[in-house]
């Protein structure tokens, strides 16, 4: 499937400053994973939110991409966008596993401009970064963003073809099917950063319904130097799942707090500022994220 140009509201993906126990996390909730037959529907729940699968902060805005079982692409029928979440629906038509997924990629960092620093404007692109730095603007400090947020829904037998990678940002190559999760065995899963093994990716597990516990139940894992994952899973659930990298300035008088991918941030709040008001000096690290809701069954 083609790469495509900025397709969230910036606000929606702009992780700049929470870990992910308090940050609002995107995400997409399918009614339904895996279904029989040859001609089903299936509805799709998307926002922002601070609680798991709960709608309390804002819509994921985007029109989803699909791609169909024969590598074909789909699309989302009936797509609404609200207040506190959108929605859509998927008509199955075809035997197979289907992907549908929004994919964002922009510019974030500073400039020096008058003795002051400033932060380039949100949704800023590659296309768009000359014209977003003004004229006289010293000491530019730019990163890229690429975030990836994607589910899967099969009808009938789990197929592959799907899982073709672009080799931009962090995909997923499963080795266990995302939609032939049981509890009693470990998911394993390979992740690709720019189309090579992902090694050391931060992998963050969290079980939704988050709003009626006082757990969190958040498994935080690291990938090993194929970009090889093994997940094991507590209760029979919707899970959120995300593997990232990068964000964080480096460490120092000035620097600033990490800056993981993948989540919108409870607050804006700025990075500490060092002497004379300015921004940390370092260069951020580029920030990249993959995001995916599983469903995991009893056995």
């Amino acid at each position: 499937m083609d790469f495509r140009k900025p397709l969230l509201a910036a606000a929606a993906i702009a992780a700049i400053a929470a870990p992910a126990a308090i940050a609002h996390r995107m995400w997409m909730l399918p009614s339904s994973t895996t279904v029989s037959g040859t001609d089903n529907w299936v509805t799709v729940d998307a926002a922002v939110s601070n609680d798991l699968f709960f709608f309390d902060h804002q819509p994921l805005r985007a029109v989803p991409l699909v791609t169909q079982p024969d590598g074909s692409e789909g699309k989302v029928e009936n797509h609404n966008v609200g207040k506190f979440r959108a929605t859509f629906d998927l008509h199955l038509t075809q035997q197979g596993t289907y992907k549908v997924a929004v994919v964002n990629e922009g510019v974030f960092g500073s400039y020096m401009l008058n003795g002051e620093r400033k932060m380039l404007p949100r949704g800023t692109t590659t296309a768009t970064l000359a014209a977003a730095i003004p004229a006289g603007a010293t000491d530019v400090q730019t990163a890229e963003n690429l975030s990836r947020n994607e589910i899967f829904i099969t009808q009938g037998a789990p197929t592959s073809t799907v899982f073709k990678t672009s080799g931009r940002g962090i995909e997923l190559v499963p080795i266990t099917h995302p939609n032939d999760l049981v509890t009693n065995e470990p998911a394993n899963f390979q992740f690709l950063k720019n189309g090579k093994p992902g090694a050391g990716l931060t992998v963050t597990i969290i079980p939704g319904g988050i709003r009626y516990r006082d757990n969190l139940k958040e498994q935080v894992l690291k990938t090993d130097a194929e970009g090889k994952v093994s997940i094991k899973w507590g209760d029979p659930g919707m899970y959120w799942v995300m593997a990232n990298e990068g964000g964080e300035r480096p460490e120092g008088p000035g620097a600033g707090a990490p800056r993981p991918a993948g989540a919108a941030p409870a607050g804006q709040q700025a990075a500490p500022r060092g002497p004379g008001g300015d921004r940390p000096a370092g260069p951020p690290r580029a920030r990249v994220s993959y995001v995916t809701t599983l469903e995991v069954l009893a056995p």
